[in-house]
């Protein structure tokens, strides 16, 4: 499946903006498609925390079992997904002014042959784009302090 790539510019600061992405729990408020996190084993940040993400889009639920490879602070957080779909992506975080933060999301997901395959990647390839697009509009809400209507 090609690159999944979306983007946003936050109007606060790059530590306000990495406050909340390092906060992995709390992914839930913003991200529509992710219901729950649970964590596996005591680790909640940093490279090799591992949690499972129950993930819903429209009728169709996963458990999406996460390893996190990548944790550079104020940057990155890169992922590995481990479930049922596979794959690796992240977010990246770029100071543009000391007030504007810009914030990248980006993924290669698999889906596997009898869901598809590379088929179903291309039909879900806009649908996710949209979906993680609105999401980064949330987490952009959340983190300049309108946490109000963080609802889908």
């Amino acid at each position: 499946m090609p690159r999944i790539s979306v983007g946003t510019v936050v109007q606060a600061p790059a530590a306000t903006v990495w406050r909340e992405l390092a906060d992995i729990a709390r992914h839930v408020e913003w991200m529509a498609d992710a219901e729950t996190i649970t964590f596996v084993g005591d680790q909640r940040q940093g490279a090799g925390t591992r949690f499972d993400c129950v993930t819903r889009i429209g009728p169709l639920r996963t458990n999406d079992r996460m390893e996190i490879t990548s944790w550079v602070v104020e940057t990155e957080i890169g992922v590995r997904h481990q479930g049922l779909v596979r794959g690796e992506g992240g977010f990246t975080i770029r100071p543009i002014t000391p007030g504007q933060t810009e914030v990248s999301w980006s993924e290669e997901l698999r889906f596997p042959w009898y869901l598809g395959g590379p088929i179903t990647g291309l039909v879900a390839g806009p649908i996710l784009r949209r979906i993680w697009q609105a999401n980064l509009r949330r987490l952009a809400r959340l983190c300049e302090g309108d946490g109000e209507g963080l609802a889908p």
